[in-house]
This record gives structure tokens, C-alpha cells and sequence, in this order.
């Protein structure tokens, strides 16, 4: 059953399309941002999920103290809009890279992340190109096994580095701790902490991350902020961590059904190159709001493959339907644009203006 406002998405803009409900976008954000208040540590949003100046100035207007991006090229996107107080939060390697840096620098306040010495060493050529001393978070692995420094004594020492560095400054540590791993982290953290302060250093900022975590909101004391992300959409992986529901979700995919070839399988004109294969370790590519049995088994580029053993309804070919992808920031990654809607008005379009935006 295709509801009229899939209908008309569908007639004037066709499927596949990115669609966000502006009301849960919006909800979202002062949900979030109420919460970090009330745990007293600053939302530093990661725009990774919207890649949206106007998404992240609305974040900034609820009260969020700035932005993360993971990548230099979003940072610029960011900047070139006006906003300010930017932390990238990704180790930056290379001469093209510094000269870029230096360049943002000239433009809105940056703090960079690295876990190790040869990012530390790069660092200063775009503080001097800058004319801008350059704030540096140590980034600390507390047990997702992905960057970061494996031991506090590795911290400490790249802290040292940065102390050493003209025109750097040690800024503080970042962190992404497991959903399980907080009583970790914090040990972790306590001890890094009093070994830079054996240094002479303080750490100012203590960032921890991200939207699967907003259930341990200010467990880790020391925190200063905190960076989710996927918020501001959520998906499947959000439900199913727990940090929320399916009213919460304010990005759904509309894909038409274009075949049923037998009475158990279909086939949505979203597949591998709109929806991704990114699971996100879920069973299937995604929840159908109209067909929740329904499963997205599959796909080609252009084809998702629905099995439908399961579903108590099944669609019929022309049928517009609601997808919850599993992992919205990937999905939004692969859109130009995206359809704003408000209730039952479709409001226009939103450019995803750091999309592709890999270096």
C-alpha cells in the first residue's frame, strides 16, 4: 500500500529517495542536546551522518558547542559556511593534507586528533603555515580495537611530543569507548590524565563518542563532551542498541516495488548502490514499514532482493514503500540531495554538501 505522500515523493522527485522528516529531525536534535545538558557534558555533534551545513547549524543553535568531522574535506565544507569550533577527528598524514589544514585554520577554529608520532610530526608545518598554534587531542583505543593509542603510557608519551612541538598544543584526549567498556575507559583516562599532569599539562577537552553510547551519557568522569552522530537521522542499528525507536528514525528511504516474479520474492528498485551492504551485523538490509516481515535479503546494484516467506502482507508491483536503512550514514553518503517533508508537506530539497568527501 503506497500512502499519498509516497505517491506524490514518487511522482515528483521518482525512487529511490532519501526522505527526512524535518518534526524528527528536529526533536531529535533537542532531545540529544537536552540530554547532554542535563549530564553537564557538551554535544560536539559528528556530521558525518547529515553532512549538512544547515543540519549542523541547527544543532549549533539548539546549544551544541561545535562540530566533529572525520575528514578535511567536510571540515572545509563546514567551514566555507561559517561555522566554527571544528574538531576532525581522524589522523592527517601528508604535505597536501598540512597545506589544508593550514588553510582551514585561517578560517574557523580547528583541534586534530592523532594516536601516533609521525602524525604528531607533520603537524607543525600547517601550524606554521597558518601563523595559528594548533590544538591536538591524543586519541586512546579503550577497547573498539579501531585508532587510538592502546596504553596510557602511549598517551602520555604523544602528549609529551605535542608539548615539544612548535606550534602545537596539547589540547586533551578523545575517546570511543565500547557500550560495555566505560569502567575501562575511565581507568584508562585516570591514568593518562596523571601522567600528563606529571607534565605540566591539563587536559581540556575529554571527548567521548558516539550514538550507541548516548546511554552513557556522563558515565566517564573527566568527560568534557561528547560526539554522536547518527542521532540526528538514527536507524536500525540505533533501535536495536537501545538509544531509540522507530518514531525516532527521520530518514526513510521510498523505493518501489518494480517486480513480483513469485509469490515468496520481490524486487526494490533500491539496492546495493542507495541502501549499501552494510549491515551493521543486523539480520537483512533494512526495515520495510509497511511489510515489517519482509526481508531485504540481498542485492544487486540497482536490486534488492525481497524475501517475503515471512510477511504476513506482501506489496504489489508499484507499490511505493518505507525503508529504515541499517546504517543511515553510509546510505545518506550515496545521496546528492535529500526531500524535506513536514507532516504531509514535502518542503524541498537539502543538498548532502560534504558528500563524497573521502581526503
Amino acid at each position: 500500500m503506497t500512502t499519498p505522500l509516497a505517491a506524490r515523493i514518487a511522482r515528483e522527485y521518482g525512487t529511490p529517495c532519501a526522505v527526512i522528516d524535518m518534526d524528527r529531525v528536529e526533536r531529535n536534535i533537542a532531545r540529544i542536546q537536552a540530554q547532554c545538558a542535563a549530564t553537564g557534558v557538551a554535544n560536539r555533534p559528528h556530521i558525518k551522518t547529515h553532512k549538512s551545513p544547515v543540519l549542523a547549524k541547527l544543532q549549533i543553535e539548539a546549544g551544541a558547542q561545535g562540530i566533529t568531522c572525520q575528514k578535511i574535506g567536510e571540515a572545509e565544507i563546514m567551514a566555507d559556511a561559517g561555522i566554527d569550533n571544528i574538531l576532525i577527528s581522524y589522523n592527517l598524514i601528508g604535505e597536501e593534507k598540512m597545506a589544508r589544514l593550514a588553510a582551514l585554520q585561517a578560517k574557523a577554529d580547528i583541534t586534530v586528533a592523532a594516536d601516533n608520532a609521525t602524525v604528531i610530526a607533520g603537524l607543525p608545518q600547517a601550524a606554521k603555515q597558518s601563523g595559528r598554534t594548533l590544538s591536538v587531542v591524543v586519541e586512546c583505543d579503550t577497547g573498539r580495537k579501531r585508532a587510538g593509542v592502546e596504553t596510557p603510557a602511549e598517551a602520555i608519551q604523544l602528549a609529551r611530543q605535542i608539548k615539544a612541538s612548535e606550534g602545537l598544543r596539547f589540547a586533551g584526549f578523545m575517546l570511543y569507548p565500547t557500550e560495555t567498556g566505560w569502567d575501562e575507559a575511565q581507568r584508562f583516562y585516570d591514568e593518562a590524565l596523571a601522567g600528563v599532569r606529571t607534565e605540566g599539562l591539563e587536559a581540556a577537552i575529554v571527548s567521548t563518542g558516539g550514538s550507541p553510547n548516548l546511554k552513557n551519557l556522563g558515565k566517564l568522569k573527566g568527560a568534557t563532551e561528547h560526539r554522536p552522530g547518527t542521532y540526528i537521522y538514527n536507524d536500525r542499528m540505533q533501535v536495536a542498541a537501545g538509544v531509540a525507536t522507530w518514531d525516532d528514525c527521520a530518514l526513510h528511504i521510498y523505493s518501489t516495488v518494480v517486480s513480483r516474479a513469485a509469490p515468496e520474492r520481490g524486487i526494490l528498485d533500491a539496492g546495493s548502490k542507495t541502501l549499501t551492504t552494510d549491515t551493521g551485523g543486523l539480520d537483512g538490509h533494512g526495515l520495510i514499514l509497511e511489510h515489517p516481515e519482509a526481508k531485504i535479503a540481498r542485492f544487486a546494484e540497482e536490486h534488492g532482493f525481497l524475501d517475503l516467506s515471512r510477511s504476513n502482507t506482501r506489496p504489489h508491483v508499484g507499490d511505493v514503500v518505507r525503508v529504515v536503512p541499517n546504517h543511515v550514514c553510509v546510505v545518506v553518503n550515496m545521496m546528492d540531495e535529500v526531500v524535506m517533508v513536514r507532516g504531509e508537506e514535502i518542503l524541498g530539497t537539502l543538498p548532502v554538501a560534504a558528500r563524497g568527501k573521502l581526503r
